[in-house]
């Protein structure tokens, strides 16, 4: 029964959100099973005569904005996006995120990085008061994983190497990811700088001091919160 709910909550949040698009912005679009809810309600939007154009954050999410009708533009084509809005493996109250379980997030956080406004949109399940209950997603070339992995190990964690049906996982980029369970991250600032210094490192799923709004879909409400960093 709860996943139902679940589901109902990410449909709710991701259509709430389609409120913030106004004609004629350059939109991120994130990438997820949240931001399904959110592409299919704005490709609606569109078909309605809502005027703007998308960055796709992944190949699956370039699919699904096509087959709504969500026009496209290259990111190198453009400099800076109007709005980026996408889902979070979890965040805490100050909005700061774990991404990257659906392997996006090398894209993600480019994207998220050129935009003026950055916005999560979740369900309640996903809302923490400490960054880590998730394990932290390492993208990593796949040239010398193992001794990216051993650093790891070093420090230790336990990272383990992302499987897709029996093989490695690979990106949308050709990397990579590492899912390193975290039991609770105390400095995630540090941690961000440190993982950045690993040889092999490419990029990893730490989003802080990106977003400035969060919408979470807890029950029949949508709650909206902002970061006081903003």
């Amino acid at each position: 029964m709860h996943a139902v709910n679940t589901e109902k909550e990410k449909q709710r949040v991701g259509e709430q959100a389609t409120a913030l698009i106004e004609n004629d912005m350059l939109i991120g679009l994130g990438t997820g099973s949240t931001v399904y809810y959110f592409l299919r309600k704005l490709g609606e939007k569109v078909r309605e005569g809502l005027q703007v154009m998308g960055v796709a954050t992944s190949r699956q999410t370039q699919t699904l904005a096509e087959s709504f009708g969500i026009p496209l533009v290259d990111f190198n084509a453009v400099n800076e996006l109007d709005l980026t809005v996408d889902g979070a493996d979890e965040a805490n109250y100050q909005l700061q995120a774990i991404k990257g379980g659906g392997g996006a997030l090398l894209s993600e956080k480019l994207v998220a990085s050129r935009s003026k406004r950055v916005v999560w949109i979740m369900d309640a399940t996903k809302l923490v008061r400490q960054l880590g209950n998730v394990a932290l997603p390492v993208e990593v070339i796949p040239f010398g994983y193992a001794h990216t992995m051993g650093l790891l190990q070093k420090e230790g964690w336990e990272p383990v190497l992302r499987q897709d049906k029996g093989s490695i996982y690979t990106t949308d980029h050709g990397h990579y990811i590492l899912d390193v369970p975290m039991n609770g991250i105390h400095d995630p600032h540090a941690l961000s700088v440190w993982l950045h210094l690993l040889p092999g490192v490419v990029e990893h799923g730490l989003f802080l001091d990106f977003a400035d709004t969060m919408y979470v879909a807890d029950g029949d409400q949508v709650v909206v919160m902002h970061s006081h960093a903003k």
